[in-house]
């Protein structure tokens, strides 16, 4: 269900002009080849993007080769599902394998997180996406490039969300690929 009632454009996270979306990028199989081939793909559907930093963290939840993960940025008046299905699209193109557990390696996994001002809420579509609070890998990139903003639910604004999140025994840093 979509809290409160909304409008068709409500439905892209629009007020009066043109909404954000914020992906989150990650991957720990070829990370060095999906990463490029995924920030490629990306910019030929939804056009200039606004990348984060790379950040290498550890898996959670299973054993593995370490991630990278980073946030894009895109502005789109395009239906919340409309975009999900691109992204679909893009891991699948990546050799991504949608039958694979949650806590998985994973050649590549794009999910959007955050668009405008939306709140939605429908089957497995969750916007915004409960991992920005949850995940370094998440907050930490989207605080980077959206920090002023504030979270939809909760009016706190990114950056004060990743200055209070409990960093103990985080395994998480910046890195510079060469590609």
């Amino acid at each position: 269900s979509v809290v409160p009632a909304m409008s068709e454009s409500s439905l892209r996270g629009e007020k009066n002009n043109m909404p954000t979306g914020y992906i989150s990028i990650g991957s720990n199989i070829d990370k060095d080849k999906h990463i490029p081939a995924s920030i490629k793909a990306l910019t030929e559907c939804f056009g200039q993007l606004t990348l984060s930093s790379i950040y290498e963290s550890d898996p959670i939840g299973f054993s593995g080769d370490a991630f990278y993960n980073l946030i894009a940025g895109f502005d789109s008046n395009l239906d919340v599902k409309e975009i999900i299905q691109q992204l679909r699209q893009i891991e699948l193109a990546n050799g991504r394998n949608r039958d694979c557990k949650k806590f998985s390696a994973r050649t590549l996994d794009l999910d959007l997180v955050l668009y405008g001002d939306l709140i939605f809420n429908e089957g497995r579509i969750q916007i915004p996406r409960d991992e920005i609070e949850r995940y370094a890998f998440v907050l930490e990139p989207l605080a980077e490039i959206a920090g002023h903003l504030r979270h939809p639910v909760s009016q706190i604004r990114y950056a004060e969300l990743w200055e209070k999140f409990d960093k103990t025994n985080l395994k998480q840093h910046r890195v510079a690929p060469v590609w």
